[in-house]
């Protein structure tokens, strides 16, 4: 009977020990996984107070004294940003402030002075702090496949980086984010105005072509054609559909139609393209029915830009159609 009750007891003890254990490398993986940003679904904005102080307008502060702009900085009036909030690491939309920092020729940069004062001043107009510590490779490795602006200026989220982030909740001005991050030789800002899209894409329709040609001389289009080819999708051949319906309104209307590209690639294969797809919608515009003696069709190339081939977004302005009222 004794070695019955020493057995159990034994057995016992044993078991309070593993369960002690086990209960230490869990706390000790606890600790580990909040030094980095796990993806869940944990955070609610409404958890943050409203802010009861005047911000101003974005993007809400200067930046301390001694402290400048590196370059330009990316401003951009609906774009995205990743930001670290608690344990998530989350794009959010808006209006965009994006920045690299450095100290001027007379007062070198300080991680510390610079770090300091968007803690105190964010933390005095009543923002949350809702991150502090440092990305993962899983957090960047998942940002890079998303985000269209990696390696941009200002960009924060690498892994190992380490980065502190606010969130100011207003009831005039929506959420407001704010990270940074600093070394001792610069630092880098995001501000994020929270917002949605403004769609600006409408229908093309007859009567906006009639309006165009008969105000500007000129339409404007944007077809879609297959890559680095003349035929025309069909996406493309609704507006060529629309151009039908606008010199049907108006049969003393004569256009021509001017193909353009970028400035990507060699020049004489964009003329030859640009040629063949004003071409395309020439002859598109035949077989609906459209008289061919009120109709020429000529390609441009890269010579006429609208915008400076200096961005992509730029570059896809710039290629397009042109109907000229003759």
């Amino acid at each position: 009977m004794k070695r019955i009750i020493l057995l159990l007891s034994t057995t016992i003890l044993l078991c309070s020990c593993n369960k002690s254990e086990n209960t230490t490398d869990n706390n000790t993986n606890d600790e580990i996984l909040n030094d980095s940003i796990k993806v869940s679904n944990s955070f609610s904005i409404e958890e943050i107070p409203f802010v009861t102080n005047e911000i101003g307008d974005f993007p809400f502060f200067s930046l301390p004294e001694n402290i400048v702009e590196m370059n330009k900085p990316l401003i951009r009036d609906f774009d995205v940003i990743y930001f670290p909030i608690k344990d998530q690491y989350l794009p959010i939309e808006g209006k965009v402030y994006k920045a690299n920092i450095r100290g001027t020729r007379e007062v070198p940069f300080s991680q510390h002075y610079f770090i300091k004062s968007f803690e105190d001043y964010l933390t005095s107009i009543g923002a949350v702090k809702v991150f502090d510590g440092k990305l993962t490779k899983e957090n960047y490795e998942n940002r890079k496949e998303n985000d269209p602006n990696i390696g941009d200026e200002g960009d924060i989220g690498y892994g190992d980086e380490a980065v502190k982030c606010f969130v100011i909740r207003t009831k005039d001005k929506g959420n407001i984010y704010v990270q940074f991050s600093a070394d001792n030789a610069s630092g880098k800002l995001n501000i994020l105005q929270e917002g949605k899209l403004n769609q600006t894409i409408k229908k093309i329709s007859a009567d906006d072509i009639v309006k165009d040609l008969n105000e500007k001389g000129k339409s404007i289009l944007y077809i879609n054609f297959d890559l680095d080819k003349s035929n025309v999708t069909s996406d493309g051949k609704e507006i060529i559909n629309q151009i039908s319906e606008a010199l049907k309104k108006d049969n003393s209307l004569k256009i021509s139609i001017e193909g353009h590209t970028d400035n990507s690639g060699d020049g004489n294969h964009n003329k030859k393209l640009s040629n063949d797809r004003a071409n395309s919608v020439m002859n598109n515009l035949i077989e609906v029915g459209i008289d061919k003696n009120r109709l020429s069709a000529k390609g441009f190339g890269a010579e006429n830009p609208l915008f400076a081939n200096d961005s992509e977004e730029n570059k896809a302005k710039n290629r397009r159609v042109e109907l000229i009222k003759l």
